[in-house]
């Protein structure tokens, strides 16, 4: 899998709740159409890059309405200069069920560009993408699906310590993220001071992670359940993600003081 440090961050905050092992059905959404939600990546005093989510209305597909989520990624800044990364997720749910019936990609990272398409077939446990088809089991989601339906996912019975795990498929295969609930805190971020649940995903060191990295996420602990803040250390120095704007929310966003 090829990601900058920007797409690696905002692809882990996607995970940020995931605390059923054997996830559930979801009995009501904590979105709706409309949503939109800006986030910035700061290294250091620097942005580096931006990101912008927002769902609406999709077509009906097998007859089911859906949700179509679309998730832009940009470098900014400096950063836009000496490494342009130009990315767009989308994917359409299922509005019950948030599973995904298809899922793309367009990513401009540099010099290089790639594309996907895939189609999650339910009925026979395969997925389609273009490196080829893949048999799965359970609730495999997508990239940007996988954010949606963790948020919708009831937490109420959930303790410090609590180790859980998602599936996803992206790229050419099906992965599994492990995270950690370790806690409540309260955040500051450019819309206010909440208060928050703590969650610590796995990461994989290598060319930007140190081996002894951290990845932290803040989300809020109200109705909305959305990720303010997230933290990682890198081989130099440190990437901080922040929320920069929530609009359309399905329930009010009530900061504890701005």
């Amino acid at each position: 899998m090829r990601k900058c440090f920007f797409i690696t961050i905002l692809f882990a905050s996607c995970f940020y709740n995931t605390f059923s092992q054997e996830l559930k059905n979801i009995n009501e959404t904590v979105f709706k159409s409309g949503e939109e939600l800006s986030y910035k990546l700061r290294y250091g005093i620097f942005t580096g890059a931006e990101a912008h989510l927002r769902v609406e209305d999709g077509e009906k597909i097998d007859g089911h309405p859906t949700f179509h989520i679309i998730a832009d990624g940009k470098t900014a800044g400096t950063f836009d200069v000496f490494y342009k990364v130009r990315n767009r997720y989308e994917t359409w749910v299922n509005c019950t069920t948030l599973l995904p019936y298809l899922y793309q990609e367009n990513r401009h990272e540099g010099g290089w560009k790639h594309s996907d398409k895939v189609s999650f077939d339910r009925e026979n446990d395969k997925i389609t993408a273009n490196n080829g088809v893949f048999p799965f089991k359970g609730k495999v989601l997508d990239f940007v699906s996988a954010y949606y339906f963790a948020r919708s996912l009831d937490i109420s019975k959930i303790k410090v310590g609590d180790k859980f795990e998602l599936q996803y498929f992206l790229d050419d295969g099906i992965y599994t993220l492990s995270i950690t609930y370790a806690g409540k805190e309260v955040i500051n971020c450019a819309l206010g001071k909440f208060n928050c649940l703590k969650f610590n995903p796995t990461i994989i060191p290598g060319r930007i992670f140190k081996k002894d990295s951290k990845l932290y996420l803040w989300i809020t602990d109200d109705a909305n359940r959305i990720p303010v803040k997230a933290n990682v250390g890198l081989i130099i120095g440190s990437v901080t993600m922040e929320l920069a704007d929530a609009r359309g929310l399905k329930y009010p966003l009530n900061p504890i003081s701005k």
